[in-house]
């Protein structure tokens, strides 16, 4: 067997192509990736629950398909993992609450499915705060996910696990789910590349709603090409789910490998800038720069009042949240937690006509982004999260005021571009003194999902920010907490 840390430091497309090649097994990535998991997972929190001895009889039947000649999928043999939040007919899916304590389920989700007749491997499920409501990866349940570069740090959420599994190499990529920034925030605080796919791109039939006309399926990886690997497996029309596009999955690899001299890169003036830190700043000064290198034009451009595009994405995010859980909210209140709770309750007391005027103004809103933000220019590049990563104390000791204020400033830069239906996503650009990582996000037209994936590799293939390995790669020895 080769040496499973060497093993887990290849991406989803170099492990696909070693595995194809029959350099390595698939039972021995399965089982290098399981080790990881069960050690430093541990460790970091990042795991709720592992199907090892399923994952390693479908490992061997990838290996004996591939000696008998049999084609390869695109993800043949590749171990994934995702976010607990995705159902698998007949087996738990906690959510992240004890409310869905013994809980199993009655179906797969499309995406699951997907990427099992890809040959992909389902390792297991991952942490995420309660029923995906959190910007840090907190749980009062299972506990605080942990930061690999630095344990004492959040790792953001809500696809906290998938992020810090990812980012340890402990999986390849992983499926993480985005309501206001859910995948983009703990991509950028652990250094990795989250995609957040145009809305309705990605099937969401089976997979838990926290806010279903904001709701986006998504991928973790440690490079734009990993992503495009997979996303050309999740996207396209699902019957199943009448909100998804009607058009074929499409091959985005090879779209993402052309160069960027033909495009127009916009930097916003104002809001998008206004309250960042200075060493992101100066990171993110230098990302631009490395894009104009690459042959890319950089545009300076103005957005229109992104406040209220807030307050709107705000409104429907938490009407619909409290629609999902009302009769839990009335049967079990006592089983959520105290901030679920009152965060979900927030969402009775809006007025009906508010919702429906933002749902009513959605199409105006979105046309007037585009007119302003994007005339002039193919994608839009702004923070990912504004402010230094916080430390789990930083929440644990906070007044509910100041953790509220603490989580606005990391989500300022995210939230609207769920309300918007935008694709975006987010990449490592360097390392703050504390050494977390930082990152900057690019957003787009609807569907130009590709064009952001390859204004990503080619900043990839300049940098090495996504090459750095965090502590826990070299030191996987568990520590208690």
């Amino acid at each position: 067997m080769a040496d499973p840390a060497t093993l887990r430091r290849l991406g989803v497309v170099d492990l696909a192509r070693a595995i194809a090649s029959g350099d390595v097994t698939a039972e021995d990535a399965a089982s290098a990736c399981l080790e990881g998991l069960r050690t430093v997972g541990a460790r970091l929190n990042c795991v709720v629950r592992l199907e090892e001895e399923e994952a390693m009889v479908a490992a061997r039947e990838v290996d004996r398909r591939r000696r008998n000649g049999h084609p390869m999928g695109p993800l043949e043999g590749v171990p994934l993992a995702c976010k607990d939040i995705f159902f698998r007919h007949d087996r738990p899916c906690s959510c992240g609450s004890p409310i869905m304590d013994g809980f199993v389920a009655s179906e797969t989700a499309t995406v699951l499915d997907r990427l099992s007749k890809a040959g992909a491997l389902y390792l297991g499920a991952l942490h995420l705060p309660e029923f995906a409501r959190g910007t840090t990866g907190q749980n009062e349940t299972l506990g605080p996910c942990r930061n690999p570069w630095n344990e004492d740090y959040v790792t953001g959420g809500s696809s906290s696990g998938s992020a810090a599994a990812v980012a340890a190499r402990l999986v390849p990529g992983a499926l993480g789910t985005d309501t206001a920034g859910s995948i983009r925030f703990p991509a950028s605080m652990c250094g990795v590349v989250g995609l957040k796919p145009t809305y309705s791109l990605v099937s969401r039939a089976g997979v838990m709603p926290l806010s279903w006309s904001l709701d986006c399926v998504g991928t973790i990886a440690r490079t734009a090409l990993d992503c495009a690997r997979l996303l050309s497996v999740l996207g396209g029309h699902d019957p199943v789910d009448p909100t998804s596009t009607p058009d074929a999955p499409c091959e985005y690899e090879p779209l993402v490998t052309r160069p960027i001299r033909d495009l127009k890169v916009g930097v916003p003036e104002n809001y998008f800038f206004d309250q960042v830190a200075d060493p992101i700043a100066r990171s993110l000064d230098a990302a631009v720069e490395v894009l104009k290198d690459a042959g890319a034009a950089i545009e300076v451009v103005r957005v229109p009042d992104m406040m209220r595009t807030e307050a709107f994405s705000r409104v429907v995010r938490e009407v619909e949240a409290a629609t999902v859980h009302a009769g839990w909210m009335r049967t079990r209140a006592g089983d959520y937690s105290s901030t679920m709770l009152e965060r979900t309750e927030q969402g009775l007391y809006f007025m009906a006509t508010r919702y429906c005027e933002a749902l009513n103004l959605r199409a105006l809103v979105l046309g007037e982004f585009i007119d302003a933000a994007l005339k002039d220019a193919d994608v839009l590049f702004v923070p990912a999260v504004p402010i230094p990563t916080p430390r789990i104390a930083d929440f644990e000791d906070a007044q509910p005021d100041e953790a509220a204020a603490l989580m606005e400033g990391l989500a300022r830069t995210s939230r609207a571009v769920n309300y918007l239906g935008l694709p975006a996503i987010v990449a490592p650009c360097g390392f703050l003194p504390d050494g977390l990582p930082i990152a900057f996000q690019l957003f787009g037209r609807p569907f130009s999902d590709p064009l952001l994936l390859r204004v990503v590799h080619q900043y990839q293939a300049r940098t090495e920010w996504h090459q750095r390995l965090p502590p826990v790669a070299f030191d996987p020895a568990p520590e208690p907490k």
